[in-house]
């Protein structure tokens, strides 16, 4: 669009407050002012306008190959996801490896699918199917063979095999031995990735996402280094949003690592993409036993077990991680889901600089000692809102096993703000839905908005809610902080004219309607990219 466009007759969140009835006037990719009766050579019709979404915590191009391929994300029980698979193997009987994933593991019992069922719908080619989370995958009796998984492997350091009585795999990978069968998965070609990071992008924008911080910009769960696919795209103009890259931390390596990514970052970062964050994956998910907690899981009936998750670095490897990763000028971005994960993250960043914006992910068990450590160490509280409701897996895979006491410590984004730590926010696609208003529904209301798939109405935890301006503010101004960009995320004079136009307002009407609105329209630099 040439010349000046004004946005008019709705209401505007500016990033951090409501200001009720407003123009807004663009100019030349910038805001120039926010007001009434202002005048352009364009005018646009909008309902409702705030800064275009920030997700802080996404895989796009993951995102995109599971939406090219084999994509189980929107389906919910054993029975559908066995009808896609074999509907997509028989569409194409070319293809060497069945690729895909999405599944949810609810539908499943223990949350483990098993290879005969896949044997049964692909008996002739290797399957391998992360699951939503990603911390585990679903494979065939074939992929089990190729990688040479059987009774006599043993378990690696950092995943366990799904195993029957007398120890052989029944398939289901957990954690690191997803690896054991994603290092023979057949190369994807660059061609691909540039495809899957296209397809990621334009969802994203369709859902009124501007920008992004990719949380795995490394080799991981099958899926390689996405580093040159963004550089390349960086370079043709096809890359429209503006990205910071997380490096992948090696854990099996020391500090001896940083010198390389200190060469990475200088390397990958150029236009509109900077690899300047480093991502820590510092335990599992509690679905699985792996979330590493300060004191042992419950078995279902109530008695301690022997199983206190995984921490992948111990106390003393992520603080010299962290202490040279801060010294070396990076932000550290680091996935806790245990009360553990948050300690030893939180104990690892005393001392480090709050001017690299260190900040810590998803969250899910917070010990309620560690919750006033975020503002006082001045790390950012990274949340994954949408997890934050009742639902198949949180009752039947989390709940039981974490007792009363420890089960009322989850996602305590209202304390946390109370207690003045900064919050920023993101989806963790292609783990969840990449749709801002459905977590910003979640954080403020607790429930899950329009979810046929997620069990029970009540609200998880209601004194956990946030007011809806702290919610929209974390997915705008406090977000695109965390990617250091101090020029997006709010619609003030001289800030980038990255934002969302909705189909209404979410303020005027009832917290439980929120998540019913859509956005009509997204936009960067002054451009309209999605419509």
């Amino acid at each position: 669009m040439g010349g000046a466009v004004v946005l008019r007759g709705g209401a505007v969140f500016d990033g951090h407050r409501h200001l009720g009835r407003a123009d807004v006037l663009v100019e030349a990719g910038r805001i120039v002012s926010v007001g009434s009766d202002l005048h352009g050579d364009q005018v646009v019709d909008a309902a409702f306008v705030a800064p275009g979404f920030t997700d802080a915590h996404v895989h796009p191009i993951q995102g995109g190959l599971e939406r090219l391929r084999c994509d189980l994300s929107e389906l919910a029980t054993r029975e559908e996801y066995l009808a896609a698979v074999r509907a997509y193997a028989d569409s194409r009987p070319d293809v060497e490896w069945i690729l895909g994933g999405g599944w949810a593991m609810p539908a499943f019992p223990g949350g483990t699918p098993l290879a005969s069922d896949l044997d049964a719908v692909v008996p002739d080619r290797p399957v391998f199917l992360p699951n939503r989370d990603h911390h585990g995958a679903w494979v065939n009796t074939r992929a089990l063979e190729l990688a040479g998984i059987d009774a006599c492997m043993p378990d690696p350091p950092d995943g366990r095999i799904e195993r029957d009585a007398a120890g052989r795999p029944t398939g289901t990978l957990h954690e690191g031995a997803t690896a054991l069968v994603s290092r023979h998965l057949p190369v994807t070609s660059a061609d691909d990735y540039r495809a899957a990071l296209l397809e990621g992008q334009s969802y994203l924008h369709s859902l009124g996402v501007t920008g992004w911080q990719d949380a795995i910009v490394g080799s991981y769960s099958g899926i390689d280094d996405p580093g040159a696919t963004y550089v390349a795209a960086s370079e043709t103009g096809e890359l429209r949003s503006h990205v910071v890259g997380a490096l992948w931390w090696d854990r099996t390596r020391g500090v001896e690592q940083v010198a390389d990514l200190v060469a990475r970052r200088e390397a990958l970062t150029g236009g509109r993409f900077r690899a300047t964050s480093v991502k820590i994956m510092q335990d599992g998910v509690a679905e699985n036993g792996t979330a590493a907690l300060l004191e042992p899981y419950l078995d279902r009936c109530g008695h301690a077990t022997d199983n206190a998750g995984h921490s992948f670095l111990d106390a003393h490897a992520i603080k010299e991680a962290v202490a040279a990763l801060d010294a070396a000028g990076f932000q550290v971005h680091v996935h806790t889901i245990g009360d553990r994960a948050v300690r030893e993250t939180l104990d690892a960043m005393v001392g480090t600089d709050p001017a690299h914006r260190h900040h810590v992910a998803h969250l899910q068990l917070v010990h309620p000692d560690d919750v006033p450590r975020f503002a006082e160490l001045g790390v950012a509280a990274n949340m994954q809102a949408l997890w934050a409701c009742h639902d198949e897996q949180m009752t039947d895979l989390t709940l039981p096993f974490l007792g009363e006491e420890r089960a009322g410590w989850q996602y305590p984004f209202g304390d946390l703000h109370r207690s003045g730590a900064r919050l920023v926010c993101g989806s963790d696609w292609p783990v969840s839905t990449p749709d801002p208003l459905a977590a910003i529904h979640t954080a403020v209301t607790r429930t899950a908005y329009g979810d046929p798939g997620r069990a029970g109405t009540d609200p998880f935890l209601p004194g956990q809610a946030l007011p809806l301006e702290v919610a929209f503010a974390a997915y705008t101004s406090g977000s695109a902080w965390a990617n250091h960009r101090d020029d997006a995320g709010t619609l003030t004079p001289g800030a980038v004219a990255d934002m969302v136009v909705l189909d209404r307002d979410p303020f005027a009407g009832p917290p439980e309607e929120i998540g019913a609105a859509r956005v009509v329209s997204t936009w960067i630099d002054g451009e309209p990219v999605h419509d």
